[in-house]
């Protein structure tokens, strides 16, 4: 091997070392500390599938007012648009649990969810199986009376959920968990000696979330609800190492970074740091950015104007700089309390679908490029695609604004200044001397959904001028809101 195939090696390895999606081998067991658990290789398939669906449902979707939050902005911050909203429409003496009763579910269908879900082009769904009100979606043995078998839908919502997604589609099913309740009274307990007794962690956390792991076996367990107490309290770490050794779902199952104050993007499999978090650079650890299709919700509410939506091209937009920047996403949607998820949300995610299936190969199991946008031309970002025998490198420029003016476009997807040293211990790739880089001899060029025109376009040493399509032939294919260019270097 040369020195500069060494030296590239050993960049590449520490630059995406964390973020590498390994094969299971030998099994490995991991003690119950951040150092051992930190060093577990992420399953590959949560790397490759890069678009998942978030759910809150649960009794806040009854009053659909304000945010999933209703319960402790009512009563624990006596916020007054919520304290007027109830005495305009409920009675005086009217508590949260009544809610419950009116969380009928009765218009939910799973196997309708699981296949726009399907439709969407995600390929995974998680699913709220308790939010920080306490409240279940499956017959918990510790929340006796306040779930959704006891009180409410008189459903398994998980269950049915989850045999849905298997049984129609090949999503992954995975499930959020809050750690802490507003009032429960165990939480409130431990929290006035200090946490330095564990008994809300000890006879309601710790058994649901064996419960949730055994029963439905879920492969992404989405915690929350942490940053009132310490992982050693939570005892994250004694939790985390059993799903990694011993749990039936060890060689699948993913963890986010919410374990414990200190532990957001720190430790997990892969890390959120924040609601909405998306950095817009190059994170070494493979991250998520969940965020909502209405902009202030994540459960549903009616207090909305259609500017709170999302269109159809921010979630494009939202997508693309994720996974330039070596992130998955979450797409957040709150269904309303008859089990309905409403129009407007299943609009978005089926334009969503209509754009991955045309451009899904920029997106599903690429990588980052050297590059995450282009320095000269802005709203261009690129991914990077698999390997071949018969190519060198495959680049994706995905354009997040169409160029009406001119129908042209300029790009530099090797960079503002061509360093062949530099891009070689970058790519390990020797694409050739700063003349000829790009060349017809060397690249191919097609823009996805419209493989069958050849394009017109030009290589200057680093530039690459390309002339779209006429604009009512895109429009004809169907490609919106993103146009992808698919560079091959041979």
């Amino acid at each position: 091997m040369t020195r500069l195939g060494r030296a590239f090696l050993v960049l590449f390895v520490w630059l995406f070392a964390d973020s590498w999606a390994q094969s299971p081998g030998r099994r490995t067991r991991y003690e119950p500390n951040w150092d051992s658990l930190d060093q577990r290789p992420l399953p590959r398939w949560y790397d490759e599938a890069k678009v998942g669906i978030f759910l809150h449902y649960g009794v806040y979707s009854v009053p659909s007012f304000g945010s999933e939050w209703f319960w402790t902005n009512w009563i624990n911050l006596r916020n007054p648009d919520y304290i007027r909203f109830m005495q305009r429409n409920y009675k005086p003496d009217f508590t949260y649990q009544q809610f419950a009763d009116q969380f009928t579910a009765e218009l939910f269908n799973a196997t309708q969810w699981a296949l726009l879900f399907k439709d969407s082009g995600a390929k995974y769904v998680v699913l709220t199986s308790k939010h920080h009100d306490g409240y279940t979606l499956w017959p918990s043995k510790h929340s006796f009376g306040w779930n959704s078998v006891d009180v409410g839908p008189k459903r398994d919502i998980i269950k049915e959920l989850a045999a849905a997604v298997r049984s129609v589609s090949d999503l992954k099913f995975g499930l959020y968990y809050s750690l802490f309740e507003w009032f429960n009274r165990l939480w409130i307990d431990d929290k006035l000696h200090l946490l330095l007794q564990q008994h809300y962690v000890d006879y309601k956390v710790r058994p649901e979330q064996m419960e949730l792991v055994q029963e439905y076996l879920p492969e992404i367990l989405w915690s929350d609800g942490d940053w009132e107490a310490p992982a050693k309290y939570w005892k994250s770490e004694e939790f985390i190492a059993w799903l990694y050794n011993d749990s039936p779902v060890r060689e699948t199952i993913v963890t986010n970074d919410r374990w414990g104050f200190g532990t957001a993007c720190m430790h997990g499999d892969f890390y959120n740091c924040a609601d909405r978090f998306n950095p817009g650079v190059l994170q070494r650890h493979k991250w998520e950015n969940a965020f909502t299709l209405d902009r202030t919700s994540w459960g549903q509410r009616f207090d909305v104007t259609l500017a709170d939506f999302m269109s159809s091209k921010d979630v494009i937009k939202e997508i693309v700089t994720t996974v330039s920047c070596n992130g998955n996403v979450l797409i957040n949607v709150g269904p309303t309390k008859y089990g309905t998820i409403l129009p407007i949300f299943e609009e978005r995610l089926r334009d969503m679908g209509r754009w991955l299936r045309i451009n899904g190969e920029a997106i599903y199991g690429s990588s980052p490029w050297i590059y995450q946008n282009d320095t000269l031309t802005p709203h261009v970002w690129y991914t990077q695609g698999k390997e071949s025998n018969t190519a060198k490198a495959v680049i994706y420029a995905i354009v997040l604004e169409y160029p009406f003016d001119t129908n042209e476009l300029e790009i530099y997807p090797l960079g503002k200044d061509i360093n062949v040293f530099r891009n070689i211990l970058l790519t390990g790739l020797d694409f050739g001397v700063d003349s000829d880089v790009l060349n017809r001899q060397t690249t191919q060029i097609s823009l996805l959904g419209m493989e069958d025109t050849e394009l017109t376009w030009t290589a200057s040493h680093n530039k690459v001028h390309i002339v779209f399509p006429p604009k009512h032939h895109i429009d004809k294919r169907g490609l919106e809101y993103a146009w992808t260019f698919k560079i091959t270097i041979v």
